[in-house]
């Protein structure tokens, strides 16, 4: 501990001592007056149309890297025209060595190669900025910047056109955006922010027409003026969405049950609709929406007491989430997914199972279908942003079959979701203030559920401040607070939760009461840092009291705990030698529980390195001093844990060409021998062609731990721990093909292989005892014997021929294989129709051994997979 508080210390004295570099205040600002045009262009990047011979060519553009401030190397100049419904941007991006432009055919929003780009600050609030960009080859990518650049959400999709072509000179690109798909101010003065932006791919150099420094703190308030723009008025959007689905599932049939027949056959109908409510305002519906064509999530082991955090992928929820969302964590690890909106609780698979007896079978839902949900977001010219999400999930039953007979079984109540969001910027966004709220209720009458909460409320404010003329230094502060009711066994649920764990034995400032009704928590963080210049730093606390829980329409993965830690980096991003650019970072955490206890404290030191050949390397390694566990023995008292040192390398070659890879690896180690975990693999991608990719991952682990939770014993008196060996082989495996922007072809497959092997078993005896092995008991052969029968273990500590305890056996092997292949044509811009063969493989069995041989053996020979074959069609229908 010592150690580390050293390092950190030095750390910061010598970060603080750097010298200041000069930042975006001595950059002159540029300015662009727009021309209106009567003879629209037609875009197909020709550039020949009379209308472009009308306005300013200007260029001048300055690298924001590698060289940080040097004039860009190839010449680029841009246009901007406008007329009463759209905006007009043209490109010349001149190049000396015309062969060597990269086209890249992709989908949206994948797009690589050189491009160009255009961002406007349309609000004119200094935080907001809205990007289009093209490629060489003519592939979209669009997306806002919020925060003055910090969050970029590129699920945003909106209505627009381009062309491009490669000349002998270089190549030249067109866009058409229409004034329906832009959130804008209305002003005398026609003022926004503007920023034009060129990639030159082969050796990734960005540079920017208003240049802004590379260290800068922000982006969008650094951006150039756009003027000119006077007499446009508000074009609001309405666009309705129907679709339809059919899909076929196969799978395997079992004998005697009517649900597995083999075969079901599926049909889906909804609509989508988008509506500008005013200007700056749009509202979202989604009427029965389907998710069909969305990829699965991909396969994990998880051997702690935690949720497993899974990303959203579903587009009417990725949407905007940049204003709803409503952080209370820190940083990239677990605790950074705390949030009082996680959307993956809409629709979520059910709560409960189907309880059946003999004789009977049960068809159960996958997920809860979504009747409906609405969603407002936007941002008035005074700056405050707003958003609401509105969802309400159907009620999920299981059909139960006894003997020919139906009956029905709730599983899931019917639910209604609401999250609110707003923020506030004062100063040009100097000053922002928000506030958040969320509810979830659930109608559980006559529905026979006890055991889930029947209200939840969540509520939340945040705070930043940003100092200096150039917003390096900032402080911020969040707190959030909780409200859960229900019945008292719902509530008991709550606090027996991994999340809580209120049982505890030894914690005796929190404790399990079945008579409560309700359950209330807070929580929040404050930090304080520098956030511009090459030096960055960050100090910050964050607590959660023992009664938070967010996870009815949030996420939490564990309460109970003050955490505070510091962090710093330096970037050097000045070319020298060999270099392109080198940040080394460091990281020092402590933490306690709120009875007082100190729990743990570690840090880290890592080193990125960028070479001038485009090539990269990442080092670095933890170190976790002895800790104490509150979760360990899942309910049961702290346990003592063994300090450990984590250590990682990262290689990857230049991503600009047409092969390239990067290998990882890392290494664990326990005090004490405690525990070793051994990972690595490759990503290795290969690019033909301007129109395929394919992409393969495969990568193996090994982990022993000595001290792995097993259960409870059957008397509910002994906690049972064990020494696990397991193994993990996967593979990911994708292929694009692009035949055009519009007409993909994409598949992704993933083998997962997992074994996982229990011996030594213990039992807990002194939790807290100085060395490991005086922390439980060694079960010796002689005191335990297994029952094959029912796949048990029974235990005789006093050997006196009577079995004291059992526990179930934990041995497990898991083997999943999962593949999506998927047929997407925008056959016209917001209408699309997609073919989806979706495939899921998986087999277990309690062997624990594994034999990569026979584990595959296993999967692919042991039962039919479970396809679905999927036909979706939607057709966008503009009113405006």
């Amino acid at each position: 501990m010592k150690r580390i508080a050293i390092i950190a210390t030095v750390l910061i004295l010598c970060t603080l001592a750097a010298t200041p570099t000069p930042l975006q205040d001595s950059i002159p600002k540029k300015s662009y007056r727009a021309t209106l045009t009567t003879s629209p262009p037609v875009i197909d990047g020709s550039l020949t149309d009379e209308a472009w011979q009308a306005g300013e060519w200007q260029g001048d553009f300055v690298q924001y890297e590698p060289n940080n401030g040097v004039a860009s190397s190839q010449k680029t100049e841009f246009k901007l025209l406008y007329d009463e419904n759209n905006l007009y941007v043209a490109f010349k991006s001149y190049d000396s060595n015309a062969d060597s432009i990269v086209r890249r055919i992709s989908r949206r929003d994948n797009g690589e190669g050189d491009f160009v780009g255009v961002g406007f600050d349309s609000y004119h609030d200094l935080q907001t900025g809205f990007a289009f960009v093209t490629n060489a080859a003519g592939v979209k990518n669009d997306f806002i910047w919020s925060r003055d650049g910090q969050v970029e959400d590129d699920t945003w999709d909106p209505i627009w056109f381009t062309g491009a072509k490669v000349y002998d000179w270089g190549w030249a690109a067109e866009m058409r955006i229409p004034l329906t798909q832009l959130r804008f101010r209305i002003s005398d003065d026609g003022v926004w922010g503007l920023e034009a932006f060129r990639r030159i791919f082969r050796n990734q150099e960005t540079s920017l027409w208003q240049h802004v420094d590379r260290n800068s703190s922000g982006l969008v308030h650094n951006f150039g003026k756009l003027t000119g723009l006077t007499g446009i008025r508000p074009k609001k959007q309405a666009d309705i969405t129907p679709f339809a689905v059919a899909s076929l599932e196969t799978f395997e049939k079992e004998d005697g049950n009517p649900f597995a027949t083999g075969r079901t056959w599926k049909y889906n109908a909804g609509l989508d609709a988008k509506f500008g409510i005013t200007n700056n305002m749009t509202l979202d519906l989604s009427v029965n929406p389907d998710f069909g064509q969305v990829e699965a999530d991909p396969s994990q082991v998880n051997l702690t007491a935690y949720e497993t955090f899974f990303e959203e992928k579903r587009p009417f929820f990725i949407e905007g989430n940049n204003i709803t969302n409503f952080r209370t964590g820190l940083g990239d690890g677990d605790i950074g997914f705390d949030n009082l909106f996680y959307s993956r609780r809409i629709g979520r698979s059910p709560h409960l199972w189907a309880n059946t007896e003999d004789n009977e079978y049960a068809r159960m839902p996958r997920v809860t279908p979504i009747l409906g949900a609405a969603k407002l977001t936007g941002k008035t010219p005074e700056g405050l942003s707003i958003g609401i999400v509105e969802a309400i999930a159907a009620e999920g039953r299981a059909e139960i079959d006894s003997l020919g007979q139906r009956s029905w079984q709730t599983v899931e109540p019917l639910t209604n979701y609401l999250v609110s969001r707003v923020m506030k910027d004062f100063g040009g966004g100097k000053t922002i203030i928000g506030a958040a709220f969320t509810n979830t209720h659930r109608f559980l009458d006559n529905t026979g559920i006890d055991g889930l909460v029947h209200n939840a409320n969540t509520a939340g404010v945040d705070f930043t401040r940003y100092f200096g003329e150039e917003r390096d230094w900032y402080i911020s502060a969040t707190a959030a607070g909780s409200n859960l009711t229900g019945s008292k066994a719902s509530i008991e649920n709550l606090q027996r939760s991994s999340i809580h764990y209120f049982q505890r034995p030894d914690a005796d400032y929190v404790e399990v009461d079945p008579e409560r009704t309700s359950l209330n928590g807070f929580g929040g963080n404050v930090q304080a840092g520098k956030v511009g210049g090459h030096w960055n730093f960050m100090a910050f606390t964050y607590m959660k009291s023992p009664g938070l829980d967010l996870n009815d329409v949030g996420y939490l993965q564990s309460a109970d705990a003050i955490i505070s830690g510091l962090w710093t980096a330096y970037r050097f991003d000045k070319p020298f030698s060999i270099f392109r650019q080198i940040r080394p970072n460091a990281n020092y955490w402590t933490g306690w529980d709120f009875g007082g206890t100190h729990l743990f404290t570690g840090g880290n030191l890592s080193l990125y390195v960028q070479f001038k050949n485009l090539w990269w390397t990442n080092i670095g390694g933890n170190y976790e001093g002895n800790s104490l566990s509150n979760n360990l023995l899942r309910g049961g008292p702290a346990m003592l844990y063994p300090s450990s040192v984590n250590s990682w390398f990262n290689l990857g070659t230049n991503n600009s060409k047409k092969v390239f890879a990067t290998v990882f690896a890392n290494a664990a180690r326990g005090a004490e021998n405690v525990s070793e975990r051994y990972s690595a693999g490759i990503d290795f991608t290969v690019k033909p062609g301007q129109s395929f990719t394919a992409s393969i991952e495969p990568s193996y682990s090994i982990n022993r731990n000595d001290i792995q939770w097993v259960s409870r014993s059957d008397d509910d008196e002994h906690y049972i721990l064990s020494r696990i060996d397991q193994q993990i082989v996967s593979m990911s495996l994708r292929m694009n093909y692009n035949i055009t922007p519009d007409l993909t072809i994409q598949y992704w497959g993933q083998p997962f292989l997992a074994a996982m092997d229990y011996s030594k078993f213990k039992v807990v005896t002194d939790p807290r005892a100085e060395k490991l092995a005086d922390r439980y008991h060694l079960i010796a052969d002689n005191e335990i014997e297994y029952d094959a029968g029912n796949n048990r273990y029974l235990v005789d500590e006093d050997r006196d021929g009577t079995v004291d305890y059992t526990f179930g056996n934990p041995d497990n092997n898991y083997d999943q294989f999962l593949s999506n292949l998927v047929l997407r044509w925008e056959f016209t811009p917001g209408s699309t129709l997609f073919l989806v063969w979706s495939q899921t493989r998986s087999y277990s069995d309690s062997t624990g051994s594994f034999s990569l041989e026979q584990n595959l053996d296993n999967l692919y020979t042991s039962k039919r997979p479970y396809d679905v074959f999927l036909v979706k069609f939607t057709y966008r229908f503009g009113l405006r």
